[in-house]
């Protein structure tokens, strides 16, 4: 096709759309920023103020500050009166962007996108040899995980996910044996344990750093029905009433053996509960998901990738809920049933029985 023939209006849109593309990139690795250094939580306290008011209030550098509150202003985030020179974070906002927020946090999540560009151009050499990107360049990974999901446990877990399952409230408090497969810093797991102390919780995951902090919370908390282990969740001992996989499934190298050998360790009235992305496996259902464009490219940068690179399956964020039931299906689970939190767009849990 030549230039003469070009739909003119629909260029000129599309460079208008990369325009904003560019400048919304910008805005997210600056919204990491805001969280990670306070600066959205020191601002939401602060009536008006100066640059420097700012910065002394956080302990951080005027002159980085500054920089930073220009792309705040021209970016929307936060109001500029230049005859007084202050700047004010307007609450409307700040009930998105601080700690405070909880789970409706949404700066918490910009930080991924700083991490996906810790790693580009590991990313592009994995599209040239199909090796993909190693766990270990991602050291930043399972505290940003652990920030992102704790609050969603705190919240939601006890009385939110937990209660999506039939009577496994109060399995919970007559007491029963759980295992976390994939358990990260083993929050969820601490979660459960201090509000179940009749039954045992057990927390599985290959990163000794993670079981060491699992560990560690464990024991400030008091707890004595928690134990946590390294291990690999394709080889399960022992036998279980409830597993739980939140966030997990689709990261791994060997999904399909894991799933089996959650069966396989799962009690004859056991329940595997297994939160997982909301996104559909045809690309054209998730052509309408508001984080569509997030996920594709969290899996191109994280999760599809280091599954390669363990010669693993390489599911991604979007393997989908079709999936996702064909392999439990496929595992040996007969009854399964998916659920939803209200409020949560990200996850789908399915409650998966022999």
């Amino acid at each position: 096709m030549s230039v003469a023939e070009l739909d003119a209006v629909k260029q000129e849109e599309f460079g208008g759309r990369m325009i904003q593309v560019l400048n919304d990139a910008c805005l997210c690795l600056m919204t990491g920023l805001g969280h990670e250094s306070g600066l959205f939580d020191t601002m939401s306290a602060m009536a008006p103020a100066t640059s420097t008011e700012i910065a002394r209030a956080a302990g951080l550098d005027e002159r980085y500050v500054r920089e930073w509150l220009g792309a705040m202003v021209v970016g929307g985030f936060v109001d500029y009166r230049p005859e007084q020179g202050t700047y004010h974070l307007p609450p409307e906002h700040a009930a998105a962007l601080t700690r405070s927020a909880g789970p409706d946090n949404l700066a918490r999540i910009a930080q991924d996108i700083g991490m996906c560009g810790e790693v580009e151009q590991r990313v592009l050499e994995a599209f040239r040899t199909g090796s993909g990107v190693p766990y270990s360049a991602y050291p930043r990974f399972q505290a940003l995980q652990a920030e992102e999901s704790g609050e969603v446990y705190d919240l939601a877990l006890v009385d939110g996910i937990i209660a999506l399952v039939p009577g496994l409230t109060e399995r919970l408090r007559a007491g029963i044996d759980a295992l976390d497969i994939g358990t990260g810093q083993g929050h969820a797991v601490n979660v459960l344990a201090k509000a179940f102390p009749a039954s045992r919780f057990h927390g599985l995951d290959m990163s000794e750093d993670g079981i060491a902090a699992a560990r560690a919370e464990a024991a400030e908390l008091g707890l004595t029905n928690t134990d946590f282990r390294v291990g690999d969740c394709t080889e399960l001992t022992g036998s279980y009433d409830l597993i739980t996989a939140f966030d997990v499934i689709h990261d791994l190298a060997r999904p399909t053996r894991t799933l089996a050998a959650v069966a396989g360790a799962l009690k004859d009235d056991g329940v595997f509960l297994m939160g997982d992305i909301s996104a559909s496996s045809r690309l054209e259902e998730n052509l309408e998901h508001p984080l569509g464009p997030a996920l594709y490219t969290f899996s191109t940068f994280y999760c599809m990738s280091v599954s390669l690179s363990e010669g693993g399956e390489g599911l991604g964020t979007v393997w989908g809920e079709q999936t996702a039931l064909r392999m439990l299906g496929e595992a040996g689970f007969s009854r399964i049933d998916t659920q939803r939190v209200e409020g949560d767009i990200l996850n789908v849990y399915y409650v998966a029985q022999h």
